[in-house]
């Protein structure tokens, strides 16, 4: 069996508290990476902390907000001066909004894309000044599918998200000559509390796989939600060995719903 490559190395994941990120950090930790596991959500990192007593030692939790680039950078201090160099940095941290552009407040758009975009800026230009001189470093963007094609009541969220896209693909090919990757993740439907928010508001799963011609969506090809393991364990292959030639690469992990517009 092949070596992912990744043991002993030290990583910083955003919005790691829960779904997405919490499974990326389980999935990082059980492959002997130490994760900082970053959050603004202090409850939320005390209560995953406390799911992985397993690990201890091996993850650390850090409640910043990824919106504040003095908070980024302390924070990416403080874990490289106690845990050393870090190796690969995972934006997570997310936020959406569901309205009509009409109905769309100027803080609700500004809201959307300091968590979605800037935040990501924020900790990507943290991690890359550091890596820059050690020639080594990987960075992975959790964008959405909704980046790559039009969708109904949430243009707000899909433009903040073509936006991490991009500038996760321009970093990329800045610091391609240092040695260091950067690539996107792009999830549809994934069972996530934001996703489950939907169902209580009365879309259920079915219906999300099944699609609607009222709002211009198609269904997911492969019949099921994903799980947030399924969007881990791309992000694990990206920051590994195995995707040692591939950078700025964007690669959408929804069941086909995007027929990859």
């Amino acid at each position: 069996m092949r070596s992912l490559g990744i043991a002993g190395k030290t990583s910083i994941v955003t919005g790691a508290a829960r779904g997405i990120g919490a499974a990326v950090v389980r999935a990082f930790l059980e492959e002997g990476v130490r994760v900082a596991a970053v959050d603004c959500d202090a409850t939320a990192l005390q209560d995953l902390a406390a799911s992985l007593p397993q690990f201890f030692g091996d993850l650390r939790t850090e409640a910043v907000d990824v919106r504040d680039a003095d908070q980024v950078e302390r924070m990416v201090t403080v874990v490289e001066s106690e845990w050393g160099p870090v190796n690969i940095g995972v934006n997570v941290a997310g936020t959406l909004s569901v309205a009509m552009v009409t109905e769309t407040t100027d803080q609700d758009w500004d809201r959307v894309f300091d968590v979605n975009t800037k935040g990501v800026f924020h900790v990507s230009r943290a991690l890359a000044r550091r890596m820059i001189p050690r020639r080594s470093g990987n960075i992975v963007t959790v964008s959405s599918n909704a980046a790559g094609i039009p969708r109904h009541g949430m243009a707000a969220y899909a433009a903040s998200k073509a936006a991490s896209l991009m500038f996760t693909k321009c970093l990329g090919l800045e610091l391609a000559e240092y040695g260091i990757r950067c690539n996107v993740v792009a999830p549809g439907s994934t069972r996530t509390p934001m996703q489950e928010a939907f169902w209580k508001a009365g879309t259920d799963p079915e219906a999300v796989i099944q699609g609607s011609l009222e709002k211009y969506r198609t269904g997911i090809p492969l019949k099921r939600i994903a799980e947030p393991e399924d969007v881990a364990d791309t992000v694990l292959f990206l920051v590994s060995d195995l995707s040692r030639h591939i950078t700025m690469a964007d690669v959408y992990v929804d069941g086909g719903a995007t027929l990859r517009a």
